[in-house]
C-alpha cells in the first residue's frame, strides 16, 4: 500500500509546534489567572504572556492552520496505482510481452525522488545459480540483475529508465516489459517508488511488475473501453 515516509517540517511540523506551544501558553495563561494573590508576584508567574482571550485565539489559529495543511495535504496527495496487459509490438520477433505501467489517480502533479528495484527469481533460475535481491537496488544493477541469468535487454525484457525529476500526472508511465522467456526466470520483479507532492510529503509505493502476469501469453489482450 501507499505510505508517507516523510512529511515537510516546514509546512507540518513547524505547525505543529506552533500548536503545542500556543497550548502550553494557554495553560500558563489560565494557571496564572486562578493562582493566589500573593504568588503572582513571584517568578515565574510575575510574567504575564497573554491574557486568556489571545492565548485561546492563539490555540484556534495554529489549529486551524494545522487542520487547514493536513486538508489540502489530502486534497493533492498522489495516488500512486499500477497494470499490466499483454500487448504485441514491444519485443522483437513478433513475440508477445506482459507490459505493466504505472499512473498517478490524483488530479495533481508528483514528482518522481527515488526509484529502486528488487529481483526475485523462479526455482528454475534458481537451479542456475540466481540469487534474489538483498536490496534495493538501482536501474542499472536491477538490468545487470536480470541479465545475469541469461536474459537479454531489450530483446526479452526492459526495465524503463525513469530518473529523479519525472512528474508522474496524465498518461500512465511505462514501467517494463517481460516476454514469456524472461517471465519463465523471474518470479517478481519489485519497484519502489518515491514520489513528492505539491506540500512537500514523500509518498512511497512498491509495484510488482510480474504481480498477476500472464506467463504464457496465447494473443495480445483486447485495448481498453
Amino acid at each position: 500500500m501507499q505510505r508517507v515516509i516523510h512529511r515537510s517540517g516546514l509546512f507540518s511540523r513547524f505547525l505543529f509546534v506552533l500548536w503545542c506551544l500556543a497550548l502550553l501558553l494557554l495553560f500558563y495563561t489560565l494557571t496564572r489567572q486562578n493562582l493566589p494573590e500573593r504568588l503572582t508576584h513571584r517568578w515565574p508567574w510575575k510574567l504575564q504572556l497573554l491574557d486568556v482571550q489571545s492565548a485561546v485565539a492563539a490555540v484556534l489559529a495554529t489549529g486551524g492552520a494545522s487542520l487547514a495543511r493536513a486538508q489540502y495535504a489530502r486534497t493533492v496527495r498522489p495516488t500512486l496505482g499500477y497494470f499490466g496487459r499483454v500487448y504485441a509490438g514491444f519485443a522483437p520477433h513478433d513475440q508477445l510481452a506482459w507490459v505493466c505501467h504505472m499512473l498517478n489517480g490524483s488530479q495533481d502533479v508528483a514528482v518522481i525522488v527515488d526509484i529502486r528495484y528488487s529481483i526475485a527469481y523462479t526455482s528454475a533460475a534458481h537451479a542456475g545459480g540466481a540469487r534474489d535481491s538483498s536490496e534495493w537496488v538501482q536501474h542499472q544493477a536491477a538490468v545487470a540483475l536480470i541479465e545475469s541469468c541469461g536474459l537479454v535487454n531489450r530483446e526479452e525484457f526492459q526495465l524503463t529508465l525513469v530518473g529523479p525529476g519525472r512528474p508522474v500526472s496524465g498518461p500512465p508511465l511505462l514501467m517494463g516489459w517481460f516476454t514469456e522467456t524472461a517471465m519463465g526466470n523471474l518470479n517478481n520483479v519489485f519497484v519502489r517508488v518515491r514520489v513528492l507532492d505539491r506540500v512537500g510529503d514523500t509518498h512511497e509505493r512498491v509495484i510488482n511488475l510480474l504481480q498477476g502476469a500472464i506467463r504464457s501469453p496465447s494473443h495480445p489482450d483486447p485495448p481498453p473501453l
